[in-house]
């Protein structure tokens, strides 16, 4: 489990990458498999030494990739509070005790002979090579600031708005004159929603709130599209409190009226399911297949906005997939789960 923090927050330059993340690990590996090919290159005086060097290097640098990148993301939080040339010594130094290790069981199992020369040319590689990532991930989470990143959530969550009020309106408008008190009960549950979107919506928020803002929203269709529209939500296997971005599940559930529900000539049924999966948090929404549906580019840009917005709270520890089976199409989102410590 773990706590989250505003995408506005901007990370002062001691900050350091998250060892957990699978784009962190990834970059990692891709750095260090580049490096000790190029070095074999350079290394290798013919190119049939070329293969030998490359395996030699590999034995070596594969373990000690992977036993770093374990070590560092157990590491304690207080290490990311520490000074940035602590930070940066710390690192070296638990990357040299990986190296340390996988030398020494490589050694005892016998797959490599003791080595007698070259160790320091090879710690200085380890500890150059550990500087220069962590100079490139410093470098990178400048130029990808959060006030950018904030900037961009912003744009995102103003496609949202003007698809979700012109429905809501219409739906006012249809009753208002029929049934007056029902069109004054619409209109404040549109003026909580108004509230809403118009906040600046850069932080996490509570899977509750986020189901409120949605039961708002369908409370709205209904008045548009009565019996037409069922709703079944599946909460039994989520706690209310994980942290969602803002905004994630109405426009979710806007794009399955507008797509699943309103071309339909029956009543269609949108089901929504929460679960948490162990340090993960699943849902699953889907709505019927319509043949007659002829908005599939606005489906399509719907599905890019959740995704792009997932992508900057979660990078990619957020998985969102698509899929269409047995009459319905279905919208699959993970991502971490996190909550607000009171």
């Amino acid at each position: 489990m773990s706590t989250t923090q505003s995408i506005r927050e901007n990370p002062s330059a001691s900050s350091l990458p998250d060892f957990r993340s699978v784009e962190v690990w990834w970059q990692v590996l891709l750095a260090g498999n580049g490096a000790m090919v190029l070095y074999a290159l350079a290394a290798s005086r013919q190119w049939s030494h070329l293969g030998s060097e490359l395996a030699t290097l590999l034995v070596h640098g594969e373990p000690t990739l992977l036993a770093s990148l374990a070590l560092l993301a157990v590491v304690p939080e207080w290490m990311h509070r520490l000074p940035p040339w602590r930070s940066r010594i710390f690192i070296v130094l638990l990357v040299l005790l990986a190296a340390a290790a996988v030398e020494g069981a490589l050694g005892a199992l016998r797959l490599i002979e003791p080595a007698t020369t070259g160790v320091g040319r090879a710690v200085l590689w380890l500890v150059l090579g550990t500087l220069g990532l962590l100079v490139w991930f410093d470098l990178r989470a400048r130029a990808q600031s959060p006030a950018l990143a904030e900037a961009r959530l912003l744009a995102l969550t103003a496609r949202i708005r003007p698809h979700f009020l012109f429905n809501a309106l219409n739906a006012v408008l249809g009753v208002i004159r029929s049934d007056p008190r029902r069109a004054e009960t619409a209109l404040e549950e549109l003026a909580d929603l108004f509230r809403v979107l118009m906040r600046e919506n850069a932080e996490l928020v509570p899977l509750s709130e986020e189901i409120a803002v949605a039961r708002q929203y369908l409370n709205l269709e209904r008045l548009r599209l009565g019996e037409r529209i069922r709703v079944e939500w599946d909460m039994a296997e989520c706690p209310p409190d994980p942290l969602v971005p803002p905004l994630m599940l109405q426009p979710l559930l806007e794009n399955a009226v507008y797509h699943g529900i309103e071309p339909a000539t029956e009543a269609g049924e949108v089901r929504i399911r929460f679960e948490r999966r162990g340090q993960r948090v699943r849902l699953e929404l889907s709505n019927p297949v319509v043949v007659a549906d002829r908005h599939v580019h606005g489906n399509q840009m719907a599905l890019v906005n959740i995704r792009e917005r997932l992508l900057l709270f979660f990078d990619l520890e957020a998985v969102m997939q698509t899929d269409i089976s047995e009459g319905r199409f279905r919208v699959t989102i993970e991502f971490p789960y996190r909550f607000r410590v009171p």
